[in-house]
């Protein structure tokens, strides 16, 4: 995607929304997910990262995006990156998601919102607010 002077604001609201799916992909080893990766076994990703992404996310709104890759030397750290499609309301993010030993990044590749305003701050707010609202309610109680 060609950077624009709000990627970055969008890119960090997006990894501060998805870093807890972060946290969980990369519990799994390694190892495990450049297999996964290399032999083209995209439904069992598919499936860890709805898995990962359904603790924290609605249902439907973290998706693997059907690709990645990885980087892998000889005695040197392990990367993984995970094409991912996130979609809460009135947006859609195509992104990569970096996994590493002790870190994760995320980049927007493309952001598309259904009503887009002429003005980009609002998008990027409306960004912010559909991934809050996309997340589960942890922690509120509702009074009877």
């Amino acid at each position: 995607m060609k950077k624009s002077p709000y990627s970055a604001q969008r890119e960090q609201i997006l990894a501060e929304a998805i870093s807890p799916v972060a946290s969980e992909l990369r519990l799994l080893d390694a190892a495990d997910l450049i297999s996964l990766l290399r032999f083209e076994r995209y439904g069992n990703l598919a499936d860890l990262v709805a898995s990962a992404a359904e603790l924290y996310f609605h249902p439907g709104t973290v998706n693997f995006g059907l690709g990645g890759d990885y980087k892998l030397e000889w005695g040197g750290p392990a990367e993984v990156t995970i094409d991912l499609e996130i979609k809460p309301r009135g947006v859609t993010v195509y992104a990569k998601l970096a996994l590493a030993e002790h870190h994760a990044g995320i980049e927007i590749n493309h952001i598309a919102f259904d009503k887009a305003s002429a003005d980009p701050d609002e998008n990027t707010a409306l960004l912010a607010r559909s991934l809050r609202d996309a997340r589960y309610a942890i922690g509120t109680t509702h009074a009877a």
